[in-house]
């Protein structure tokens, strides 16, 4: 008898933790078919440019093409309070976006991560 609730116990776990797993899985998709990232343009380049900084600092882009984009940002926002203000953000692993939304690049796994740099990168080029 104590074997058989034991039995039951445990298969009633084991489905149960089958469930929360699937129900982690469908919220983590469901997030990663959700990736939006905020419009960048001339008004957030100093913004870029601190992401760009996190991003290198943190392994999510290599250097070479990524600090040499942010140098060329940081070189036309130099002097700009409010662009300077966005460029110590972005170090920090917030994006923000033209249309007043933002992205916490610490918020998110390894790959968005990756995905969220690479979005700032390519935006960033069109920018210098």
């Amino acid at each position: 008898m104590k074997s058989r609730i034991a039995l039951i116990a445990s298969l009633t776990l084991t489905v149960a933790g089958a469930a929360s797993a699937a129900d982690l899985l469908g919220t983590l998709k469901s997030q990663a078919g959700n990736f939006s990232m905020p419009e960048m343009g001339s008004s957030t380049m100093g913004n870029a440019a601190g992401v760009l900084q996190y991003c290198v600092k943190n392994n999510y882009l290599a250097g070479g093409d990524a600090n040499a984009v942010k140098d060329k940002l940081l070189g036309a926002v130099t002097g700009q309070q409010p662009q300077q203000e966005g460029y110590a953000t972005g170090a920090k692993g917030l994006l923000q976006g033209t249309d007043g939304q933002s992205f916490d690049l610490k918020n998110v796994s390894g790959k968005l991560k990756t995905k969220a740099c690479d979005y700032v990168l390519k935006n960033a080029k069109s920018l210098v």
